[in-house]
């Protein structure tokens, strides 16, 4: 399993959840909360599913000092599998925010920093 995993979230959500011990994303609550293993996926969750965006940040979470275990599971049935999180994220393993726009042909592209920091882990 890799040791970073990246997820999506609106600047306005973090802005309220930054400073709590552990918090639970608005997105998918009741299912759980599906984060990014790698730069592909996290690009195409954000074209399908944030485009025309401009409000989002993306986090860089340490799979190791998670509260909650890490499943992977192929939730999109295309032989592709996504770590996915069932409980709170806790601040602690966001190691990691940066801003996340899309690019002037409307596609999300990780910023150079960004893809720098995952490199690192």
């Amino acid at each position: 399993m890799k040791l970073i995993i990246t997820h999506i979230i609106r600047k306005d959500e973090w802005e309220r959840v930054k400073d709590k011990t552990e918090f639970q994303p608005d997105s998918l609550k009741t299912e759980g909360f599906i984060h990014c293993s790698n730069v592909e996926q996290v690009c195409k969750v954000a074209d399908y599913n944030f485009k025309g965006n401009n409000d989002l940040l993306l986090l860089c979470i340490d799979t190791k000092k998670l509260v909650n275990k890490v499943i992977w599971e192929d939730l999109y049935n295309l032989n592709e599998l996504y770590p996915h999180i069932y409980g709170s994220i806790n601040n602690v393993s966001v190691v990691g925010v940066y801003s996340f726009t899309p690019n002037k042909d409307g596609h999300f592209d990780l910023s150079k920093e960004c893809v720098e920091f995952i490199k690192l882990f």
